[in-house]
C-alpha cells in the first residue's frame, strides 16, 4: 500500500480517536455541572411562577423577550458599523450567532455573500500569512547571522516557533484590552480571543454586545475589527506552516513514487516471437535477451553464450534454461523447431515433440510461460 494511503487512514482513524477522547473528556467535565444549572434554573422559575402567579405560556413569553432583546443591548445590529461586524464574522467564518438576518432578502443575500466573501477571505489571509512567514525567515536569517551561526537560513522549526510566539503575544494583547472594555477576567478574555482567532466562534462571549458600543464606542469598534483580522493572519501564518509540513511529506511521497513507477518503466518488456526483451535502463548495447527455443544440435549461434542445459529429444535438442546475454546480432533471429517437430513430421516423431513444445503455424515454438523481473532485468520461463 502506497504511504500516501497509509497516511491517509492513519489520519481519519487518528481524527476520530481524538473526537472520541475529546466527546469522553468534556462529558466527564460538564455534565454533572450541566445538571446542577438546569435544577437552579428550573428552581427559579418556579419559585417566579409561584410568586408572581405567572402561567406557563407568559413565563415562555417572557423568555422569548429576554432572549430577543439581548442582540440589542449593543445598539442597532444593522446600522453600518453592526452590519460591518456581522459581515466580517461571515467572511471569517466565525459565525458568533450574536446577531441573524430575519428577513428572506437578507437570508438569501447572507449565502451569497459568504459563497463569494468565504473564499477571497481564506485566499487573502494565506498570501497575508506567507508574507508574514518570509518577513520571519528574514529576520531569523539577520539573527543567525550576527550571532554567526553555521546555518543562517531559517527552517521550519525556526518559523514555527516565531510565527507561534507572534500568535501568543497577538492573543495575550487582545485579552488584556477586550478585559479593560468589556470587564471580563483575564482568563475568559483569553478564551473568547483564542474562540475567536481560531473562528470556532461560539457565540458565549461575544465582543461589541453592551453599553451600546456599536454606536458610541467607535474606537473600540475598530480596535475589535482591526484585532479580528490581524489576529487570523498571524493564526493563518501559524497554521499555513504545520498544514504545509504535513502536505510536503504527502507531496515527497508522491513525488518518490513517481521516480519509482519512471524507473520501473525505463525497463521495458517487449515479446517478440518467443523472445522477451527487458531493458534494464542501460545503454542499448547493455540490454539483455532472454529466449527459449528447440535448435538442431547442427546450427549453433557463436555470437551467443553456450552454456545451456541440452536435453536430448529425436534428432534435435531443446534449450531449457534461464540465460542472460548481451543485445548482439544474432544469428537466430528466428528461432525454428528441428524438422521433427514441424508439421508434417512423423506421427511418432511428432507427437514425442509435441509433449514438450507446441508450435505455431509457420513451426515457430509458442512461448509457454514468462515471469519478469525488473529487478533483475531477466525474465524467467
Amino acid at each position: 500500500m502506497k504511504k500516501q494511503n497509509v497516511r491517509t487512514i492513519s489520519l481519519i482513524v487518528c481524527t476520530f480517536t481524538y473526537l472520541l477522547i475529546g466527546a469522553a473528556v468534556f462529558d466527564a467535565l460538564e455534565s454533572e455541572t450541566e445538571k446542577k444549572r438546569w435544577k437552579a434554573l428550573s428552581a427559579i422559575e418556579n419559585v417566579l411562577i409561584n410568586r408572581y402567579n405567572i402561567s406557563a405560556e407568559d413565563f415562555k413569553v417572557i423568555e422569548t423577550v429576554i432572549m430577543k432583546s439581548e442582540p440589542h443591548k449593543a445598539g442597532q445590529q444593522w446600522k453600518f458599523s453592526g452590519a460591518f461586524y456581522y459581515a466580517t464574522t461571515v467572511l471569517t467564518t466565525i459565525g458568533y450567532g450574536h446577531s441573524t438576518p430575519s428577513t428572506v432578502s437578507g437570508k438569501i443575500f447572507t449565502m451569497c455573500y459568504a459563497a463569494i466573501g468565504i473564499p477571497l477571505g481564506l485566499v487573502m489571509f494565506q498570501s497575508i500569512g506567507e508574507r508574514v512567514n518570509r518577513l520571519s525567515s528574514v529576520i531569523v536569517h539577520a539573527v543567525k547571522t550576527s550571532f554567526n551561526c553555521k546555518k543562517a537560513i531559517a527552517s521550519e522549526v525556526d518559523l514555527i516557533l516565531v510565527v507561534t510566539t507572534l500568535s501568543s503575544l497577538t492573543i495575550a494583547g487582545g485579552a488584556a484590552a477586550f478585559s479593560k472594555f468589556e470587564g471580563w477576567s483575564y482568563f475568559d478574555s483569553v478564551y473568547y480571543c483564542f474562540i475567536t482567532l481560531t473562528t470556532i466562534g461560539f457565540g458565549d462571549m461575544v465582543a461589541l454586545q453592551k453599553d451600546n458600543a456599536l454606536n458610541k464606542k467607535p474606537e473600540y469598534v475598530a480596535f475589535a475589527l482591526i484585532f479580528i483580522l490581524f489576529g487570523l493572519a498571524v493564526v493563518a501564518a501559524s497554521l499555513n506552516l504545520l498544514v504545509l509540513r504535513f502536505v510536503t511529506m504527502n507531496t515527497e511521497d508522491e513525488k518518490r513514487d513517481e521516480a519509482q513507477a519512471i524507473q520501473a518503466l525505463q525497463i521495458a518488456v517487449k515479446l517478440d516471437g518467443d523472445i522477451i526483451t527487458g531493458n534494464t535502463g542501460d545503454s542499448v548495447d547493455e540490454r539483455c535477451y532472454e529466449r527459449i527455443s528447440v535448435i538442431n544440435p547442427l546450427t549453433v549461434c557463436h555470437n551467443c553464450p553456450t552454456k545451456f542445459d541440452m536435453t536430448e529429444a529425436g534428432n534435435g535438442c531443446y534449450i531449457d534454461t534461464n540465460y542472460r546475454y548481451p543485445l548482439v546480432d544474432c544469428e537466430m533471429t528466428q528461432l525454428r523447431s528441428p524438422a521433427d517437430l514441424r508439421p508434417g513430421a512423423g506421427p511418432a516423431v511428432q507427437d514425442q515433440g509435441m509433449q514438450d513444445f507446441e508450435t505455431d503455424d509457420e513451426g515457430l515454438i509458442q512461448p509457454l510461460r514468462f515471469e519478469f523481473h525488473p529487478s533483475r532485468g531477466r525474465a524467467s520461463v
